[in-house]
């Protein structure tokens, strides 16, 4: 039987099974986090510069460029709900070279075009970017260890988004001009882009013992998503309205910050935002990387839910906190951000890779992860318009205790109202590729 399980079978499953679980795992977090690492060197270094100078319709230059490539970053999530579910797992690798080369390219291309016109450069240069995350997660789901491995991964983008703006500003501070800056930082990168995307491929395939615990994971077929979607609509729906509620506060809380920390009271300098995101990296991490030690795939798919409900919590009580004048602004920016991120960081680790488990459909993570990203990313993009062509004059501080109330209490309803659907959810025969049913293995043992 050929399946689309998550690797290139580089190695037998046999290391896997004698004992070199944590071995493999260890390479696997490194390479992932490598490698979508250096994809940010791609994607984020040109907003290190200041590109000032003269308006373009009336809207400041840096704020096209932004606004450019996030718009294309954004379809490139709705592209990937396609591309990423169809991948087999021999093109992974291939495909991480192909989309940051052709991003390389449009940074190349963004340094010879004359201004406002190589905004178009950023906007090609965020459609391929898009996909990497979904080819990278590929590598790592369908395992018991799956929750650590993602969890490795995505410390990636909360660590890679200072640190690439950080080599930007060198560059700049030795004399690259700002439209040859972002180039030059993706270039420092591609040699260890290269070195990662390797391990990635040296990782070996799911183990028996991984697919008996996780299910085998397949390429889906235009058909297989229909049928994905049209069966669990009503669970999936509550989820994409919980991850895109989530996605909008994380951008509001990301994209304010500085106009927020003086509205709190404080110095809203770059060692403030660090030290906040420390704490919520360390919190998240640990708390969502935790659930690979539940085994039963119901309960570890409940126990994420709990986790999106903690956050919720959080929330509230940071909300409540700052109403009622207990809690300073250093406090109340990382619990929010806290509360924000343990539900937006399941999603990566353990609430679609369990469902999947649980349902043992003919599925991967990367396809329902692209269903919620490409909303949340629609989100992501009206708020952009708004804050960049709207006569935007309101207080971000309420405009963040607003939005939070509002992820609090519409999420809350449909994280109970997930919890309900799935409840009675059981898992279907496995289906080979071509669509024959074969005998599920023994039933999991809590």
């Amino acid at each position: 039987m050929t399946t689309s399980s998550n690797f290139k079978p580089q190695t037998t499953d046999r290391s896997a099974e004698t004992g070199h679980g944590w071995a493999i795992a260890a390479w696997a977090i490194t390479a992932a986090f490598g490698c979508y690492f250096c994809m940010y060197a791609f994607r984020k270094p040109f907003t290190a510069a200041g590109f000032s100078g003269t308006p373009y319709w009336g809207v400041e230059y840096k704020i096209l460029l932004v606004t450019s490539q996030v718009l294309g970053y954004t379809l490139s999530k709705f592209i990937g709900v396609r591309v990423i579910a169809e991948m087999s797992p021999e093109r992974r690798a291939r495909g991480i070279v192909w989309l940051v080369g052709l991003a390389l390219i449009a940074l190349v291309l963004f340094g010879l075009t004359p201004r406002p016109w190589n905004l178009i450069c950023l906007f090609l240069n965020g459609l391929p970017l898009g996909m990497v995350f979904g080819l990278v997660m590929g590598f790592l789901e369908g395992r018991k260890l799956t929750e650590l491995l993602v969890a490795g991964l995505c410390a990636s983008f909360i660590v890679a988004d200072g640190v690439t703006k950080s080599v930007g500003t060198w560059l700049l501070g030795r004399g690259v001009s700002e439209e040859w800056m972002p180039a030059a930082a993706g270039g420092i990168f591609l040699l260890p882009l290269a070195g990662f995307v390797w391990m990635l491929t040296r990782i070996p395939a799911p183990s028996s013992q991984d697919q008996a615990a996780r299910s085998p994971r397949y390429a889906m077929s235009h058909s297989d998503r229909r049928s994905f979607l049209v069966r669990y609509a009503p669970g999936i729906s509550m989820l994409v309205v919980i991850y895109l509620l989530v996605t909008i506060l994380r951008s509001l809380r990301a994209d304010f910050q500085p106009e927020i920390w003086k509205q709190l009271g404080g110095i809203a300098d770059s060692s403030v935002f660090t030290q906040t995101e420390l704490w919520v990296a360390l919190g998240v991490l640990l708390i969502n990387g935790g659930n690979v030690l539940i085994g039963n795939n119901r309960l570890a798919f409940y126990a994420a839910l709990l986790t999106c409900g903690l956050g919720f919590g959080l929330l509230a009580f940071a909300l409540l906190g700052h109403q009622r004048g207990l809690l300073g602004g250093y406090s109340f920016m990382t619990l929010v951000g806290l509360g924000l991120y343990l539900p937006y960081v399941a999603f990566h680790t353990s609430i679609f890779e369990r469902l999947v488990a649980l349902t043992r459909e003919r599925a991967n993570i990367g396809f329902l992860m692209y269903v919620v990203d490409s909303c949340g990313y629609l989100g992501y993009v009206a708020i952009m318009l708004v804050k960049n062509f709207g006569n935007f004059s309101a207080d971000f501080l309420q405009l963040l205790i607003f939005a939070s109330w509002a992820t609090v209490v519409v999420s809350t309803m449909c994280l109970l109202g997930t919890a309900a659907y799935f409840s009675n959810v059981q898992p279907i025969p496995e289906q080979t590729p071509a669509g024959t049913a074969h005998p599920s293995p023994e039933p999991e043992q809590p």
